[in-house]
């Protein structure tokens, strides 16, 4: 057993992917890998219902543990609230609980200099990654509460370090960067750890990106400082399992980077 067997999680997109070694192939999926090892139940949701239904089996069969999969987009057409407001809701009615919230979902049209960029991609942006951030957070609050639980927020060194052609992908980030640490401050006094993780993993998006133009993935892909790229489960979903460990709760109101050690790219 675990040390988060009985609690739950939600873990917004989560979707399966793997790696052409089968190794985990997103930092949603890592992470969901990392918290069922430790027997944690689990909500995912994203916008492939495909990938939340291949992430259930694989998750359940493996680890023993309970998946809810739940399809939800936040965008600039949505009712945002009512979304995330069904997803708590579901999560209350199936576990009965929230201990641990993981904003990870975030869409962007990386690639289009600003200068080029719509409002449309700019909106893309900020509705996956900062309003959805936003509007979880506030849903969960009062059964994070409860349980004394914990938040973790994704953010980017593309923010921190203006990355060519991501304008509203750093953008949405740094605005989740500060709503972390606003939040850090605020909910510390009721027991609530909230971080912001600003990782660099190796996916199966950079992985078909090397494969389908290596010349391309030469230039402009460089090698994180660590010399390697995080491993989306035992680095990075494995941060997000000691974010949650009732030993680190010394840590409240304190932000964690990674940026430093894995790379200086989202």
């Amino acid at each position: 057993m675990g040390f988060l067997t009985g609690k739950t999680a939600i873990i917004t997109g989560a979707g399966r992917a793997v790696l052409g070694d089968g190794r985990c192939g997103s930092i949603g999926y890592g992470i969901a890998t990392a918290y069922a090892k430790e027997g944690a139940n689990l909500v995912i949701t994203g916008r492939n219902l495909k990938k939340l239904e291949d992430a259930k089996e694989e998750l359940e069969r493996l680890y023993g543990i309970k998946v809810l999969i739940l399809q939800a987009d936040v965008n600039s057409g949505a009712d945002n609230e009512k979304v995330v407001k069904t997803v708590v809701e579901k999560t209350m009615e199936t576990f009965g609980r929230i201990d641990v919230l993981i904003n990870n979902a975030q869409a962007s049209a990386s690639g289009v200099a600003l200068k080029d960029h719509t409002t449309e991609q700019f909106n893309l942006a900020l509705y996956s990654g900062l309003y959805a951030t936003f509007y979880y957070m506030k849903a969960c609050y009062p059964y994070l509460k409860e349980t004394k639980g914990s938040v973790i927020n994704f953010a980017s060194g593309a923010g921190l370090f203006g990355n060519f052609g991501q304008c509203a992908y750093a953008a949405a980030k740094e605005g989740i960067r500060g709503l972390t640490r606003v939040a850090a401050t605020e909910w510390a006094p009721d027991g609530i750890n909230v971080n912001v993780i600003c990782p660099l993993a190796w996916t199966a998006q950079l992985e078909q990106f090397q494969n389908a133009y290596p010349e391309a993935y030469k230039t402009n892909v460089q090698t994180p400082p660590a010399g390697h790229f995080g491993d989306a489960e035992k680095e990075i979903g494995r941060v997000c399992v000691q974010l949650a460990s009732p030993d680190f709760k010394y840590m409240t109101g304190e932000t964690l980077t990674l940026e430093g050690g894995l790379g200086q790219r989202p």
